[in-house]
């Protein structure tokens, strides 16, 4: 029996057998069904399928946990979506000259779902992501042969290289950049820098001027 009305006390349930539909229309452009293992709401044909509703939201199975949410005048908001800011909150020192160093950070501004640490973003998803990067050196080496300084990820780096060819010593200069990184589930991303010969002098800035800061993008 494809149909069935169920009475419970003051509820009334339909059930409808698996991959039997609830058509809509004349032509049966619209239907809801479940195959077995997943519910299913199709339209096919001409015109659109709309939802309507003064505030909209999906959530979790349990409903408990609201995963999208649109408001009256259309702003969406995914809470749960991956993004995080982090900062320095006191200088890195001296960084090392011709050695890889670690950018360390250790105040978060946010971290949806706590996918920020050990001074690494991890991806809990497959996806393209936005990352940037922006920081303060102090006390650049006019000396050196080259700075490079980088978002490294599981799947590749993205560099960008400062050739210190001033007329003397550097004492501050904030620099930036940002890239889209197609980064798998599990795949990491951090921030080093590298100084190519030159004296050990230059500082990373603390107080808000060096943050790493991204968020899924699809």
């Amino acid at each position: 029996m494809a149909l069935t009305k169920v009475r419970g006390g003051a509820i009334d349930t339909v059930v409808l057998a698996d991959s039997t539909n609830l058509n809509f229309g004349t032509g049966s452009d619209a239907k809801i069904f479940h195959d077995g293992n997943n519910t299913k709401f199709q339209h096919t044909g001409t015109g659109g399928l709309y939802v309507g509703a003064d505030t909209f939201g999906i959530t979790n199975g349990a409903t408990d946990t609201t995963h999208i949410s649109i408001d009256s005048n259309g702003h969406v908001l995914m809470p749960k979506q991956p993004a995080f800011s982090v900062r320095k909150s006191a200088d890195q020192n001296n960084i090392g000259v011709n050695t890889t160093v670690t950018i360390t950070f250790d105040t978060e501004v946010f971290d949806n779902n706590a996918d920020f640490g050990s001074n690494e973003f991890t991806a809990p998803v497959t996806g393209k992501y936005n990352l940037h990067f922006m920081f303060r050196f102090n006390d650049i080496d006019t000396s050196a042969v080259y700075y490079q300084t980088t978002i490294t990820t599981s799947n590749r780096n993205y560099t960008m290289t400062l050739d210190p060819n001033y007329s003397s010593d550097v004492a501050y200069k904030t620099f930036a950049f940002s890239v889209l990184a197609d980064m798998d589930a599990n795949d990491t991303a951090g921030c080093i820098v590298y100084q190519s010969g030159g004296t050990q002098q230059t500082d990373f800035n603390g107080n808000h001027d060096t943050m790493f800061m991204g968020h899924l993008v699809c």
